[in-house]
């Protein structure tokens, strides 16, 4: 709402070229705004536009560009622009520029850095891809368990101002190994002649640098923190991640997993910045496997030919019955999905979760195939105009396929996440069109079989 109050008023500086105007609306615009201002812009003008902001705040707009335009300026910032930038970026905001950026301008970038900067950057990136190390900030502040509390505030004041937070003070030993942290708040009301080790509890929660970024993202959920400590093998404290890193890794996690449970591999980019050649490319492997599963449905329902030949009204219920299966199955799937990316339930418990599914599949089963049998009834009684024993049998088979389907659907929907984990893959592509596709092979055989064996002195 506010880029759209500003952006007359910043075209028209623009056009007029009032650049002491513009700063001056500028300064106090939120840094995500200023972003988005500069993204609708011409590179070349919002290269200039970054002249007229303070060094932390360009450094600040710049994390919010999208990918796209940020390397479009870095093409044409001069030296000293890149390295203010640079130099007032975050360590893992430097790390994740890094990594998105094409190879011609990783050595430039990485040259405008201090030489101590470069050193820090090249540390972060020696951690394995979407771990906790790239996340992490090396700026926080860490105090030692025999200071006193006055000792420490001092120190705070010193250190505080270059770190990323100081909500919370890391406390280490002599060999830099954490052994608790401290709320600021705890130092402020304590005696300041107090020693620091009279104010621990020595209970924490940490990260390791190694763990996978999505650790991180249950870690901070679970304890309700607004950044954790991170430590190496050896216990020893290397950073901080904070909560607004954490929020982008959730949301692209959250998009990688829609994307996936839409049967397509995840994009890299954004919908708008992605081009439609690698839109198709993403699409079209999954699509292809998809429909060639489709074809297992199509030799289904030929095997089962001459039963459609001698009794054609069944074909008209084909539809309602695998949707009914595909449905049941995107629901388990979708639910166990989730409970498993936020530990609410371990791969351990399929047993209990396969008894669950099973009675809610019963259930659910039970509902649908009594609904199906009496509309299914009622609606060839209305064709026939003529009560018979056949039109009884007709319900009982959609009404009897709908239970197996369901049954079936609910139970292919929750295990198939547990076998894709317990493989190493991704639980997030036992999505919808997967357990369709399944379902729809199987509820062709289910709805068949019932069939002959109640339609037998019918369509053999």
């Amino acid at each position: 709402m506010i880029v759209q109050l500003l952006k007359p008023e910043f075209d028209e500086l623009i056009q007029s070229k009032d650049w002491v105007g513009l700063k001056e609306a500028l300064m106090d615009v939120p840094s995500v705004d200023v972003a988005e201002l500069l993204d609708e812009i011409d590179a070349q003008i919002a290269v200039a536009i970054f002249r007229l902001l303070k060094k932390q705040k360009a450094a600040e707009v710049f994390t919010y560009l999208s990918s796209t335009k940020g390397h479009e300026l870095l093409e044409i910032f001069s030296e000293r622009q890149l390295s203010d930038v640079m130099s007032n970026l975050e360590p893992d905001d430097r790390v994740t520029l890094l990594e998105e950026l094409p190879g011609h301008l990783t050595q430039f970038v990485l040259n405008s850095m201090r030489q101590q900067d470069q050193q820090l950057v090249m540390n972060l990136l020696g951690y394995p891809e979407e771990s906790v190390g790239r996340l992490m900030t090396t700026r926080y502040v860490k105090v030692r368990s025999d200071w006193t509390v006055a000792k420490s505030m001092d120190h705070i004041r010193r250190y505080g101002v270059t770190a990323e937070t100081v909500n919370v003070i890391y406390v280490v030993d002599s060999s830099e190994k954490l052994i608790d942290d401290l709320k600021l708040n705890q130092l402020i009301l304590a005696d300041p002649e107090a020693k620091i080790a009279d104010l621990m509890d020595t209970q924490y929660a940490a990260l390791s640098a190694f763990d996978d970024q999505e650790e991180a993202v249950r870690m901070l959920s679970k304890y309700d923190r607004i950044a954790l400590p991170v430590v190496d093998s050896d216990g020893i404290l290397v950073g901080i991640v904070t909560v607004d890193d954490v929020i982008d890794v959730a949301e692209e996690e959250a998009t990688e997993d829609m994307h996936l449970m839409a049967g397509m591999n995840a994009l890299e980019k954004t919908y708008s910045q992605t081009t439609i050649f690698t839109m198709v490319r993403k699409r079209i492997g999954w699509l292809m496997i998809l429909f060639l599963g489709q074809m297992f449905t199509v030799t289904a329902m030929a095997t089962y030919e001459s039963v459609l030949a001698a009794a054609a009204i069944l074909s008209f219920f084909i539809p309602m019955i695998i949707s009914s299966g595909g449905n049941s199955g995107a629901q388990a799937a979708t639910l166990i999905i989730r409970a498993i990316s936020t530990d609410d339930i371990r791969l351990s418990e399929w047993k209990r979760v396969f008894t669950r599914e099973l009675l809610s599949g019963l259930l659910l089963g039970f509902i649908v195939g009594l609904s199906g049998a009496v509309v299914t009834g009622t609606w060839i009684y209305v064709i026939d105009g003529n009560y018979s024993i056949d039109i009884v049998l007709q319900a009982g088979t959609v009404g009897l396929s709908l239970l197996g389907v369901v049954i079936f659907g609910n139970l292919s929907g929750s295990m198939l996440p547990f076998i894709l984990s317990g493989l190493g893959l991704d639980p997030a592509v036992t999505s919808a069109p997967f357990v369709a596709t399944i379902v729809d092979v199987t509820g062709i055989v289910i709805y068949f079989s019932i069939a002959l064996l109640l339609l037998g002195g019918i369509v053999i």
